[in-house]
């Protein structure tokens, strides 16, 4: 798991009191939603309801509205009340929350969007059509690293991006190492992650991107026939090697060149070109913008902005 990437934690405690509903838009990046106490549903678009008893772990898939409903009677659902996802207004170094009723709520959920990527090129739950889910218990101790992450959140000192992204992978490990065993069919995303052997020409790539990779090398450090090699592969990533490569080197460059750290002759030959101009050709179809252009962009937006912008144009 040491190249998992965890970008993108935005988090907030979602309130639901009886008879109320919670609805939540669509979001560009997946959902990810924990029941910390009480009991209720998650409807997400046509899919049929998920009940929610604590500990249950629902991911939903990006650009998916949904509602969370509280406990109550939903053979008779008449009269029950509906409340629109704007954050409540809060003091500074207070939780962020979404909130559906009045007085105690009844059923509690701590809330996010994150975007988590395999050797910075492999999006594990970007292509995901139906939800996810799992139960979990109290010995799994998932709502501890919430809250962990919640409480990182909350401070807002240096290093938070990075103290909130690992704490992230901690939430997420549990879910992917039960991908491993699972019969369900969404760990079918996920298989590459069982299949040592390209596991590890994948980490070769993903770790020196700017080498001279090629099918026959990368079958020889996966310790398979070329055949072998590019039929399990493909099965994993749904993708040629050398495709997965181009995406995994043009994903290091777009990071290099809003960083602004070094020229774009450098940047070229740091992620395998041999040439400005081939290297500005791929950029240009994988981005749809000139390197200079794309730098220029990254510099006059915030970080957060930037980085969002360079995630949509690889989606």
């Amino acid at each position: 798991m040491t190249t998992l990437e965890v970008s993108f934690v935005k988090l907030s405690e979602c309130l639901v009191s009886p008879g109320w509903r919670l609805a939540l838009g669509a979001s560009e990046t997946p959902g990810l939603h924990y029941n910390i106490s009480g009991m209720g549903r998650i409807i997400i678009d046509d899919h049929p309801p998920i009940d929610l008893v604590p500990h249950t772990l629902v991911i939903v898939p990006s650009k998916t509205s949904f509602v969370i409903e509280g406990p109550g009677n939903t053979d008779d659902a008449s009269g029950w009340k509906t409340a629109e996802g704007t954050l409540k207004n809060l003091a500074a170094g207070v939780v962020r929350r979404f909130v559906a009723g009045e007085g105690e709520p009844r059923l509690i959920l701590i809330c996010g969007y994150f975007r988590a990527l395999y050797g910075t090129s492999l999006d594990l739950f970007g292509s995901l059509t139906s939800p996810i889910v799992e139960q979990f218990d109290a010995a799994d101790e998932l709502e501890q690293k919430f809250k962990s992450v919640l409480a990182e959140l909350l401070v807002q000192e240096v290093g938070m991006g990075a103290m909130t992204a690992a704490l992230m992978k901690l939430v997420l490990v549990p879910l992917l190492r039960r991908s491993l065993s699972s019969r369900d069919v969404w760990v079918e995303r996920f298989s590459m992650l069982g299949d040592p052997q390209i596991a590890r020409a994948f980490a070769d790539m993903a770790a020196r991107p700017s080498a001279s990779h090629t099918v026959q090398s990368l079958s020889y450090a996966s310790g398979l026939s070329r055949s072998a090699f590019m039929a399990r592969f493909a099965a994993a990533f749904g993708q040629a090697p050398m495709a997965v490569l181009r995406q995994l080197r043009m994903r290091h460059a777009a990071a290099l060149v809003a960083a602004n750290s070094l020229s774009i002759e450098q940047i070229a030959h740091k992620v395998g070109y041999k040439s400005r101009s081939s290297f500005s050709r791929a950029f240009r179809k994988a981005y749809g913008s000139d390197p200079t252009q794309y730098r220029d962009a990254a510099q006059r937006s915030p970080e957060g902005e930037a980085n969002e912008r360079y995630f949509r144009a690889e989606a």
